[in-house]
């Protein structure tokens, strides 16, 4: 059956609006287009991809476990995943995990323990969930309203109660908001969806404390930032402080779709058997991909050499700034990078989006106001380059047409 773009327009619910250009096939950080043309990819699958496309390792994974057994209801466990949750155990600051099926699920997840652990300890007067404006947690109805950003819960009716938003990087006003009230705090320790903010670090020490003082649970969104995108394995590690729950998914299956929830054992054992559970979530396949994109993406080499990538894409965007002034400020850490438009592009990621894919090159968004890089954590130098030179001939098509 051939299909194209129109296609999608006739048979698919319009709720995105998808590039002209059909991919239909992926090697490393380049992708081919039904055309055949070229493009290298610095969006990653929007931080998913972390990897690039069809690792070979993950490639041979895939078919080993595919050979052996997909799914299991969860009236059974599996080998896959107790080896991936102990090793996330392993190497932070969890003693158990539950899976799910990405990042929205996971968070759902940390959210409904949450109210549960608060319910059992303190009562039910403690049910105040606070995050923070910009924030992006998924597009259940609780992880959609619990995120900061209006435009993504409004029009369906009654939400979920209880949840109020904070300033971010605004601890007095956090502080103003607490109370014994407060059931959790769930932040993302750099915003994505958001605009790529960096928090300040005695913001995220502060937060911590509030939560300490308050009996109030930490609960990182790490779906964005986590497994390598910061430099660190997950990006709380840098700020010297722990969560209670944490989530994570998007790079955690490296393109296959899983989500996890990471959580102390005094916090676990609120989710008792029938409180919650997934009918995909933990299925071997994926846990057996996971686990193989965790262990490659968990070597100090691999780690160290995101930040060597930071320094190549931060030295190259300031040179294409030099020249054309269009960025505020480059944000972000690691292979999560926003260009910060300027007030004269006010609004217009869009259209340096649309423009890179015009020159060959996949790139994001965060807002209107921010072009987003998520690409594969082990993307070669020589595509870094190349596609920074495929973006400055966008920027210079944007510029000269805004001329």
């Amino acid at each position: 059956m051939q299909v194209t773009r129109e296609t999608f327009n006739d048979v698919m619910v319009p709720n995105y609006n998808p590039a002209d250009m059909i991919p239909v096939r992926g090697e490393g950080s380049k992708v081919w287009d039904q055309e055949g043309r070229e493009y290298i990819d610095f969006a990653g699958g929007i931080a998913v991809n972390v990897l690039g496309h069809c690792h070979p390792e993950l490639v041979k994974v895939l078919q080993e476990q595919g050979s052996k057994l997909w799914h299991l209801s969860n009236v059974f466990t599996n080998e896959p995943a107790m080896r991936l949750a102990k090793k996330l155990c392993d190497s932070t600051f969890a003693d158990k995990v539950y899976f799910a099926n990405s990042g929205a699920e996971a968070n759902e997840a940390a959210l409904k323990l949450a109210r549960r652990y608060a319910l059992e300890h303190f009562g039910e007067q403690k049910d105040q969930i606070i995050s923070f404006e910009k924030g992006f947690h998924g597009r259940t109805f609780f992880t959609v309203t619990v995120g900061g950003q209006p435009a993504y819960s409004e029009g369906f009716g009654p939400k979920p109660g209880a949840i109020e938003h904070c300033e971010f990087n605004n601890l007095d006003m956090l502080e103003g908001m607490m109370s014994e009230r407060t059931c959790a705090i769930m932040m993302e320790p750099m915003q994505g969806e958001g605009g790529i903010i960096v928090p300040d670090p005695e913001f995220i020490k502060g937060v911590r404390a509030l939560c300490d003082k308050h009996n109030a649970l930490l609960i990182l969104d790490e779906v964005q930032s986590g497994v390598g995108r910061t430099g660190h394995l997950y990006a709380y590690m840098e700020y010297g402080i722990e969560p209670d729950l944490l989530t994570t998914a998007k790079s955690l299956g490296g393109g296959f779709p899983i989500g996890a929830m990471l959580a102390t054992d005094a916090v676990a054992k609120s989710l008792k058997p029938g409180t919650h559970g997934s009918t995909y979530g933990g299925n071997p396949l994926a846990c057996a991909v996971a686990e193989k994109a965790f262990d490659i993406v968990n070597q100090p080499e691999v780690l160290e050499g995101v930040l060597q990538k930071e320094t190549l894409y931060r030295e190259i965007l300031n040179k294409i700034n030099d020249k054309y002034h269009v960025f505020s400020e480059i944000r972000g850490k690691g292979m999560l990078l926003g260009c910060a438009l300027n007030e004269k592009y006010n609004g217009r990621a869009r259209d340096f989006m649309v423009a890179a894919n015009n020159e060959g090159l996949m790139c994001l968004v965060a807002g209107m106001n921010v072009v987003r890089f998520a690409p594969s954590l082990v993307i070669p130098n020589e595509d870094i380059i190349e596609g920074l030179s495929r973006f400055e001939r966008a920027v210079a098509s944007v510029v000269e047409a805004s001329e």
